[in-house]
């Protein structure tokens, strides 16, 4: 078994390294721009380019080594027939559970505020908003956004969630479909961003859906920076209607030094680490499915090229 490697920075020879460790039999490549990686049996991926893509026609499965397609599938057209993997949960739940949660407590407990006052020198509590009025709407209600309701129901919040197609969450009010949008914006105090990025979802999150939230909502984003049309969220947070934004992804990264972002004190940055990827965890899962199709079985988390993730 033949097994090739890419992505484009360093870490390529630590997961070219792990796989060597999890599969002694098989033969694992690494692939670099210019060479020829000859035939190979699977490819495990991150963020190929086409001339990588078109080296591929003969794999039986590409893997890829986070839970995002959409870095592989705009590549469409040099896609090969075969079917794309995506890591499932594998430690990015609790990470991304752990970010939100801290994320919408600092809003609800006003800790900016005490923040603020604490370099003033001011000793002062201040009144906390009805928790019955502090609605956290996750928008995409997969395994990640699951995971993330699931550690905000304890505090006593109202849940809400979004996604696609209907689905049923305990204690959760869920809205499913375009009908269903601006219902769900127009109730949600913290809007908490786990779609996946698909060209329906691209610029979703913009001026006129940002501004379907109430007053003073906030913005928590941990998908993709493509869902954010960022000069839109610029000024509705300007314009007070948004009252902060923390935000762990953008459209271009690292982002760019002399952006705007950089200069407003109410949206909260963070460089793309809400939920890293476990190496170890991911090479489980990808051995574990290669496996599982040698043995002719079938494997879970397929991407679906029609939806996009």
């Amino acid at each position: 078994m033949r097994i090739l490697v890419y992505r484009a920075d360093s870490a390529i020879d630590l997961w070219a390294g792990d796989l060597r460790a999890a599969l002694p039999q098989a033969d694992i490549v690494t692939w670099r721009e210019g060479e020829a990686p000859g035939h190979c049996d699977y490819a495990v991926l991150w963020a190929p380019t086409p001339a990588v893509l078109e080296a591929l026609s003969e794999v039986k499965a590409i893997f890829l080594m986070g839970a995002g397609a959409d870095a592989i599938l705009k590549h469409r057209d040099a896609l090969p027939s075969a079917p794309i993997v995506r890591v499932g949960d594998a430690g990015m739940g609790i990470q991304m559970a752990e970010y939100v949660t801290h994320a919408v407590l600092r809003y609800y407990r006003r800790f900016e505020d005490y923040e603020k006052q604490a370099r003033r020198g001011i000793w002062q509590s201040l009144p906390l908003p009805p928790k019955e009025d502090f609605t956290v709407g996750v928008l995409g209600a997969g395994a990640l956004g699951s995971r993330v309701l699931a550690a905000l129901a304890p505090f006593g919040f109202p849940l809400r969630a979004w996604s696609r197609t209907p689905k049923r969450i305990d204690g959760v009010e869920c809205f499913n479909g375009r009908a269903e949008l601006d219902a769900f914006l127009r109730g949600t105090r913290v809007l908490v961003c786990m779609l996946p990025l698909t060209p329906d979802t691209a610029n979703l999150l913009d001026r006129a859906n940002l501004s379907k939230l109430p007053q003073g909502a906030y913005l928590i984003n941990v998908a993709r920076g493509a869902h954010v049309a960022e000069p839109d969220l610029l000024t509705l947070i300007r314009s007070g209607h948004i009252a902060g934004a923390t935000l762990d992804v953008f459209r271009h990264e690292p982002l760019p030094a002399p952006h705007p972002f950089w200069e407003e004190p109410r949206i909260t940055m963070t460089p793309h680490i809400s939920g890293t990827t476990v190496r170890g965890e991911s090479i489980i899962q990808i051995v574990g499915k290669i496996d599982a199709l040698e043995r002719g079985e079938t494997v879970a988390d397929v991407v679906d090229r029609n939806r996009g993730y």
